[in-house]
């Protein structure tokens, strides 16, 4: 029936192209953000997870950040400790010649002279050896003798470095403070608390060298997992741009295959008037 009041053909034609232009609307979107899934309403299920497991990266941001600060502090302690370790070195050959008893007073105060400014750096070195308010060789800004990274999203887990107190009288160092070789009986003395010291150093870096290596291990890892979080999440949102591309060309001609249908409809009324010429 053909009917001036309802055009059922225009009316089909027009629901056809306003779907088309829905999917059309749908695809450009998808080739603008570069993603099938950018809002809820997309994919209520799939963007929940997406966002959950954006969440999950940031946090692992801040733990490779933690990580990244703590590896700092230890490779700062380490090359301190380095230092310090040369510097008893010196400190032993000084202590050796002083303990000569064909010396001189003269050459002894001399050697001694050098050893106070050899003993005094280690101390200079140790309070010194901070990075962002922590000093791993003398327990500035750590809690309960330990420097702790997280290292996991949850926060439920630690990656702890012990503190190795370089500092005099802090236990590492049997020489004091004050230690001098201006006798040949203190120089004999001095370099054998030097041989122990430099043990007890030796020790303590090796020790740092380990919470560094584990550091750096769980920082690969934290990295590795966080890559692969952020794959899974493209894996579930991101658009194919290749489909959507070839889709893009195939909703145009239809789109326009479909302004010409909806012409065709209109123009069935116009069949009426020749019924009545």
């Amino acid at each position: 029936m053909v009917s001036v009041n309802t055009n059922i053909g225009a009316l089909v034609a027009l629901q056809n192209l306003n779907s088309t232009a829905g999917q059309l609307t749908t695809t450009q979107q998808r080739i603008t953000t570069g993603l099938a899934v950018s809002s809820a309403k997309d994919n209520g299920g799939l963007f929940a997870i997406a966002q959950n497991l954006r969440a999950d990266v940031g946090s692992l941001t801040a733990v490779k950040q933690s990580l990244d600060r703590a590896n700092s502090a230890v490779d700062v302690a380490i090359s301190a400790g380095q230092t310090v370790s040369d510097l008893l070195v010196e400190m032993k050959q000084k202590s050796i010649a002083a303990a000569d008893s064909s010396l001189d007073a003269a050459s002894r105060s001399a050697l001694n002279e050098d050893f106070k400014s050899l003993r005094d750096q280690v101390q200079t070195v140790v309070d010194n050896a901070s990075f962002n308010g922590v000093n791993l060789l003398d327990g500035t800004g750590t809690t309960g003798g330990k420097l702790s990274a997280i290292a996991d999203a949850k926060q439920q887990s630690h990656i702890d470095v012990n503190v190795e107190n370089l500092s005099y009288g802090g236990g590492t160092l049997t020489i004091s403070s004050t230690q001098q070789v201006d006798t040949q009986a203190n120089a004999s003395t001095t370099a054998a608390s030097i041989d122990t010291s430099l043990a007890n150093v030796n020790k303590a870096l090796a020790r740092l060298g380990t919470g560094s290596k584990k550091l750096s291990l769980h920082q690969t890892f934290v990295s590795k997992l966080s890559d692969t979080l952020t794959a899974g999440i493209g894996n579930l949102v991101d658009a194919d741009l290749a489909v959507e591309s070839a889709k893009l060309q195939s909703l145009q001609v239809k789109q326009q295959l479909g302004v010409q249908a909806l012409s065709i409809a209109n123009q069935a009324p116009q069949i009426l008037l020749s019924l009545f010429r």
